[in-house]
């Protein structure tokens, strides 16, 4: 495991910072498994013609998620971590909870662009945590970075669509 130089993520030398990436790992693993299991809730229970493209673009961001999650998965194993069972998961998008009439679709694109937000605003702390000391998650978590951006991007003009219409 040491190389010599003591500089890389992998030595034991910075085995406290590397704990402290695959904290941050951990969390971005749980947040994107529970993003899966409420853009399946979101893409199954909304009604109406107007819906469609919503269930649509979540279908697709459904399988993106979860290989964002099969990712950091990996990565925490590769920091000698331990990806966490489903015993460690504590649900924390209440923003994403179906609505109460199942075509008010205003209340789960609010609740993507929040959830993409979240995710947004985690992976710029992982960037800035491993910032010269492990280039491989940064790089990796700059790449899914770039994919949450685009999908919050495509929901807000879903919204500013629904706005200008008078509909949220």
């Amino acid at each position: 495991m040491q190389t010599g130089k003591g500089t890389d993520i992998l030595d034991a030398a910075n085995s406290e910072k590397r704990e402290e990436i695959v904290g941050l790992l951990k969390k971005a693993y749980w947040m994107e498994l529970e993003t899966v299991m409420n853009y399946v809730t979101n893409s199954v229970n909304p009604d109406g013609v107007r819906a469609q493209e919503i269930i649509e673009s979540l279908e697709e961001d459904i399988q993106e998620e979860l290989g964002h999650a099969q990712q950091f998965a990996n990565r925490i194993k590769e920091l000698y971590g331990v990806v966490p069972g489903s015993l460690d998961f504590q649900a924390e998008q209440s923003y994403l909870q179906p609505p109460e009439h199942q075509t008010d679709i205003v209340h789960v694109i609010k609740g993507v662009i929040e959830a993409e937000s979240g995710a947004i605003e985690h992976y710029n702390k992982i960037i800035e945590a491993t910032d010269g000391v492990d280039w491989v998650t940064q790089d990796m978590v700059i790449a899914i970075l770039h994919d949450e951006q685009g999908h919050r991007r495509l929901f807000e003009g879903f919204l500013r669509e629904y706005e200008a219409e008078g509909r949220a």
